[in-house]
Formats: C-alpha cells, structure tokens, sequence
C-alpha cells in the first residue's frame, strides 16, 4: 500500500509538475515562432548563402568561402564562442563531361551526364561500347561476364512512386549509385550509366556520393535523367544494338584542409550539458545546395539567434555546428566526435536538420524508451506549430558518429518529402525553389524542440 501511495504522489507531483510548467513554455514557444516568422532571417541568409557563394562542394574555393560566411553570421548573431574545428577534406573536381547515345544505324544523340561524386573519369579520352541494360543487380550477378566484358552497364533501376514517404524509395535506389558500379567493374564492364535516384521526371541528372570496392578496376560511373532513362530503355527495346559514349575529366585531388564551423551560447545553470543541432555546409557542385542542406544550416544558426533576440538565457550549452564534408566522405562529422571525445564533452542530445527546407511535421529519434517518451510529452506543445509525428527512428548522417562512440540521443527534423527527391543532387536544387514560410516554420520547430530540451532536460 505504502509503495503504492508513493507512486501515486510522485505522478501526481509529475503531471501537477507539467501543469505548470506548460503555460510557461507555451507562451516562450509563441513567441520563439513570432519572431522566427515575422523576421525570416533564415530565408535572407539562405538567399546569400546561395546567391552570394553558390554550390560548395568540399574543398573547393566556394565551400571556403561558406566557412567564413558562416563564422560571420554566427559571430553577428553574437553567439559567445564562435570557432572553427579544422579538418581534411576529399577535393573531387567534376570538369567536362559529354555523351551520346548511338543507334544501330550510327544515329547519335546527345545526352545530358552528371558524373557520380567520386567517381573516376575517362581521362578526358572518349570511350564508346555496346551499353546493356540490368533492371536490377540480381539480373546482373546472373548474367555471364563474358557477355558483360568490354560492355558499358546500364542500371535502370527505377525510384518507387508508390511510396507516400519518400525516404522509403530513396534508400533501394542508392545501392545503384553507391555500390553497383564496383560490382559491374567485376563483372568485366569499362563503364556504369544509372538512372537518377530521382523522382522528377525531367531531363535533370542527379548526382550524389559513390564508392569503388578496391578489389576491382575503378571505372567511370554517370547518372542520366529519368526522362533520357525512359528514352534509352525503349531504344533498347527496338533496336538490337545500343551503344554509348563518354568523355569525362572528373578526378579526385589531393585532401585539402577545411573547418567544420560551430557557435554556441554557454549554458547559465548546467555549462557541461550540451545541445548540438545543424545541418551540413558543403554541397554537390550543381544547383546551389538551398535544401541539401543550406536549409539545415541556416534553421541551426536561427536558433542561436533567436534566443539571443528574446534574450533567452540557456540553462545548458545549445551549439550550432555546420558540417563540413557530409556529402562525399562525413569527415567533419567523424572529426566533431572525435573531437568531442578527446575534450571530455558531455552532449545530451545532437539534433540533424538534413531533409530539406519544407513544412515539417516531426522528428525521428533514436534515444531509450524513457527519452523518447519524455520528449512526446512535450506533442501538446508542438502540434500547434505542425509537429505531430514523433513515432519514427533515426537521426543523421553528421551527428551518426556521436552516436555510435558515445550513444549520444540523436533526432533528426522531419519536412515533408514529397519534392525533396525533385530537386535532391541536381541542378533543381536552387534557393528559388526554396518557400520562405516553409523554411521559417523549420526552424521554428528546432528551436522550439532545443528550447524545451534546454529547460527539461531529457
């Protein structure tokens, strides 16, 4: 009975306790979406981020520039440290690239390429063989290498419309990108054509991260549209013989040093509690990286500044990172943890906003049952501002390696998907594309969800 009755009192105390503290964080909530939305600073810092500097592809003068742009507007913001983490990164150089379709009858058609990041090129020589389609990877393992040898590899694997998430199509589809070139090269192929892991259909290549097993030649890998995918597969379907030409000068240079960059506000009560949050700096080197991930990268700086505004005092540390290098090696969010161990540092929680710049309605959590359930006690306070969904796993790719060395509780904003694989890696992606009440209401929901971990805990 005793033990009951103390059980009793302690919820009673808990949700007499929430009562109260509810009103209180509804009206800073309100206030935190005020400012966000009738300022949208964010969008204007994305607009130069974009317009100003362009696509950042890491190494490259460009993603240079971003580093210092952001130690800039981090330091107007008048965070109290800002400071940038150094670390080595890949320097992969597309260059030219060209090719064409050739028919049986020696008709040539041109075809918009875009070299997958990583890949190798054609030493700037033209290469041309019979092109042989695969639907999938398992109707290449079956077939005979020796009819493969000598052969440019086509995989028309195609992005599933049919899923309402579109994450849940992405994922299949970039095996293709990712790994299917190497297990080509084993089978004898001099050369890998994708359809885009994509779904628009336009005549818009996408491009995005591939990586060669060492046990095999490394050979030039290319995405091609959906739209010139569809035309090539029905040229294959009328006509015995297909091939395809490509030239090509991209290469991997030498690494070169860049920074991870990272402002903070110091905790006022508990200075060793810290609360990360960002998105990644770096982009492809077409579009202008607006959704992936400029968007994430200016909600992260619009929570420091908002509480700076309304003069929010943090119980805990709440830090902005912007990640250097997540597109084509993570190294900036390997050297974050790296560096987060060897300084002792204690993160609570370390929140990724890499999805795009559309209206979120949620967040995905890997943390213990207790956590998780801490947090969606905080839904009454959130579904006013669109956030309703917090049943999903995950976290991101930067804040991975805080996770796996030190089980860091990891979230991850969740925008609705349904453009994001439009424009994702491709010339699509431009700040135009970008609706500014979307891109605020972002970043209302990270600050509000950094607010309610600073003053709760988790």
């Amino acid at each position: 009975m005793l033990k009951n009755l103390l059980a009793a009192i302690i919820l009673f105390t808990a949700i007499a306790g929430k009562a109260q503290t509810y009103p209180k964080d509804s009206a800073q909530l309100k206030l935190i979406s005020n400012y966000i939305l009738n300022n949208y600073h964010c969008y204007n810092d994305l607009r130069d981020l974009c317009k100003q500097i362009g696509h950042r592809i890491s190494g490259s003068p460009q993603a240079e520039k971003a580093v210092y742009w952001g130690k800039e507007v981090m330091e107007k913001i008048g965070c109290d440290k800002v400071y940038l983490q150094e670390v080595m990164v890949p320097r992969w150089v597309r260059g030219e690239e060209e090719a064409f379709i050739i028919g049986q009858k020696g008709v040539r058609k041109p075809v918009v390429i875009s070299s997958l990041g990583n890949s190798v090129g054609t030493g700037g020589k033209k290469i041309k063989a019979e092109i042989i389609q695969f639907n999938n990877i398992d109707e290449l393992k079956l077939m005979d290498e020796k009819k493969i040898k000598g052969k440019i590899v086509f995989f028309n694997y195609r992005f599933d419309q049919m899923n309402v998430n579109t994450f849940d199509s992405y994922g299949p589809c970039v095996y293709y990108r990712w790994g299917a070139p190497s297990e080509a090269a084993a089978k004898g192929a001099i050369a890998v054509v994708i359809r885009s892991v994509s779904s628009a259909y336009d005549d818009k290549p996408h491009t995005g991260s591939m990586r060669y097993d060492k046990k095999y030649p490394s050979i030039p890998a290319v995405a091609i549209s959906n739209v010139d995918a569809d035309k090539l597969e029905q040229q294959l379907v009328k006509e015995k013989k297909v091939s395809f030409e490509l030239r090509s000068t991209c290469e991997m240079l030498s690494d070169v040093k860049s920074y991870n960059v990272v402002g903070e506000l110091t905790g006022t009560e508990l200075p060793n509690e810290i609360i990360c949050f960002g998105g990644h700096l770096d982009s492809w080197d077409i579009g202008e990286g607006a959704h992936d991930d400029g968007a994430g990268v200016v909600q992260a700086m619009e929570v420091l500044r908002t509480f700076k505004k309304l003069g929010i005092k943090p119980k805990r540390t709440i830090r902005a990172v912007l990640f250097m290098n997540e597109e084509n090696g993570l190294r900036g969010g390997v050297k974050y943890a790296e560096l987060a161990g060897k300084n002792h540092e204690n993160h609570i929680l370390a929140i990724e906003s890499d999805a795009g710049g559309a209206t979120p309605f949620g967040f995905s959590m890997t943390m213990s049952y207790e956590r998780s359930e801490k947090v969606k006690s905080w839904l009454p306070l959130l579904r006013t501002y669109g956030i309703y969904n917090l049943d999903r796993s995950g976290g991101g790719a930067d804040i991975g390696p805080l996770a796996q060395k030190f089980g860091t509780p990891v979230m991850e904003l969740l925008p609705d998907s349904q453009r994001y694989f439009d424009m994702h890696h491709s010339a699509n992606d431009v700040f135009e594309n970008v609706h500014r009440r979307e891109l605020c209401l972002g970043a209302v929901a990270l600050t509000a969800m950094v607010y309610l971990v600073n003053v709760h805990g988790l």
